[in-house]
């Protein structure tokens, strides 16, 4: 079963505890260490958009409209919504002569709320491109194009579109395709269900691809240093993903999921790591990734001096006074270097 994570302490109560999962795997399948139930399947929901790019690449959408590696990191992304996101969407769907219409993501309010602001004050509207997965479906639709098929209708399980992408996710996984559950995620796309172990083997392989074929390395090495090239594209202003691959300097990526998941890939250390809160609430992701790391030796000083908030998140009264903050309580047992 899920094991105590994190505290929630306000003056000198618990005030609340988040449980969870956790997985560390190398990249031949070994678990390098566990806390709790990692045969636990789960939906990975946007820890999954990494392995979900790979097919933007493998079809030649990628090169034959020109994406760079703000491109891919967007495709990767959940996005805040900003105009450095939006921007890059249009830029995408532009190059492909379609429309935002297209998009079959829904809409909702940029999830930063200075850009909400900013879009109003603007007299501009809310459309599909503030979609938090905008870069995503984006990605989705080019290589729909490219290959000539609908771009109607290439959310749905049975479109090319996405088998491609789940023959990729079975792969790189080790799960069949018929065994991986299949739900609809926020954006209206199918999300995938697997245990949280191979979650963390997916990671690993995109961490360190050496023993896959060399064109499944490249798409992979494209994609990873993308998300670290430009980690603004992956989340945006104060956010965890952004942060951490910024200050982590090209040495790790990272990738937030709904629901209290994240997941992680230390490409020097050859792992993945993947976390799942039992309740769903993301502010003990960033406490739990950060703690993991300090324990196994991954970060140094002055990498986890700039993430602190991020290890031991605050929480501020409306006077943006300091009334408490989460702490990890857990032990992965085991270290690696």
């Amino acid at each position: 079963m899920s094991e105590l994570l994190v505290t929630v302490e306000r003056g000198q109560l618990i005030e609340s505890i988040h449980r969870g999962d956790i997985a560390i795997v190398n990249a031949q399948g070994e678990v390098i260490s566990s806390v709790g139930d990692i045969e636990k399947v789960v939906f990975a929901r946007s820890s999954m958009k990494p392995l979900q790019t790979i097919p933007i690449i493998e079809t030649g959408a990628a090169d034959h409209y020109q994406f760079d590696d703000g491109d891919l990191a967007l495709a990767c992304a959940s996005h805040n919504g900003e105009k450095q996101h939006t921007e890059r969407a249009a830029s995408i769907l532009s190059r492909l002569d379609l429309e935002v219409a297209h998009l079959k993501c829904g809409m909702h309010p940029p999830r930063r709320q200075e850009a909400f602001e900013e879009l109003i004050k603007s007299g501009g509207n809310v459309t599909p491109i503030h979609n938090n997965c905008s870069g995503k479906h984006s990605g989705m639709l080019a290589t729909a194009q490219h290959m000539n098929e609908s771009v109607d209708d290439y959310y749905k399980i049975d479109h090319p579109v996405q088998q491609r992408i789940l023959t990729v996710i079975s792969e790189l996984t080790d799960v069949p395709m018929e065994d991986i559950q299949i739900g609809i995620d926020g954006c209206g796309v199918p999300v995938h269900g697997i245990p949280l172990r191979n979650l963390a083997l997916g990671f690993a392989r995109m961490a360190d691809p050496s023993e896959l074929e060399e064109s499944r390395q490249q798409s992979i090495r494209r994609v990873t240093t993308a998300m670290m090239n430009a980690p603004e594209m992956v989340g945006g202003t104060s956010r965890f993903c952004t942060d951490f691959m910024k200050h982590m300097g090209g040495k790790m990526f990272g990738k937030v999921g709904a629901e209290g998941v994240y997941c992680v890939g230390v490409p020097k250390a050859g792992i993945g790591i993947a976390v799942k809160i039992e309740d769903g609430n993301a502010r003990a992701t960033s406490a739990v990734i950060m703690e993991i790391l300090s324990q196994m030796d991954l970060i140094d000083e002055q990498e986890a001096g700039a993430l602190e908030s991020y290890h031991y998140p605050p929480l501020l009264n409306a006077r943006k006074e300091l009334v408490g903050m989460l702490k990890p309580v857990f032990s992965i047992y085991e270290t690696a270097r």
